[in-house]
């Protein structure tokens, strides 16, 4: 560990975690994400119409992502000074980017989100995957190491 560093410090993961989520956000918004998220939740909602998953309009999903990115990132801080209450939304963040990464990662070898939504391989977003699965390995991984027993 760093020697300035807290001892329930998360804060280099998180901060890797954030810049596999921003460089995620390029990766899908050039390759064409959402010409195959908005077909596919559609596709779902026909089939259970309690699906809670919106669909978007390019700016708008654009906008959202950047500005989640923006506020997790600008907690940076808190994450190295190892705020115990953020250690939940730590949890919850590095779990959701590591079900991201798996389900890009599923789709390219599948070739289809949906049977009725397919798409040429690799999935949109499937590379930067790789970099959401490590980074968020690595906060699970930091935040079992620091978790006061």
């Amino acid at each position: 560990m760093n020697p300035g560093a807290r001892p329930g410090s998360f804060g280099p993961p998180w901060l890797a975690l954030c810049a596999a989520l921003a460089l995620h956000i390029v990766d899908e918004s050039v390759t064409g994400f959402l010409a195959v998220y908005n077909p596919t939740v559609i596709s779902v909602r026909q089939r259970w119409a309690w699906f809670p998953m919106p669909t978007f309009e390019y700016r708008e999903w654009l906008t959202g992502l950047i500005a989640g990115c923006v506020i997790l990132a600008c907690l940076a801080p808190l994450a190295f000074r190892g705020v115990r209450w953020l250690r939940l939304l730590a949890w919850i963040f590095a779990a959701m980017m590591l079900l991201n990464g798996f389900g890009h990662t599923l789709a390219t070898i599948l070739g289809h989100t949906v049977e009725s939504v397919t798409f040429s391989r690799p999935a949109p977003g499937f590379y930067s995957s790789p970099l959401l699965l490590v980074a968020s390995i690595w906060m699970m991984l930091r935040l079992r190491a620091t978790a006061q027993r």
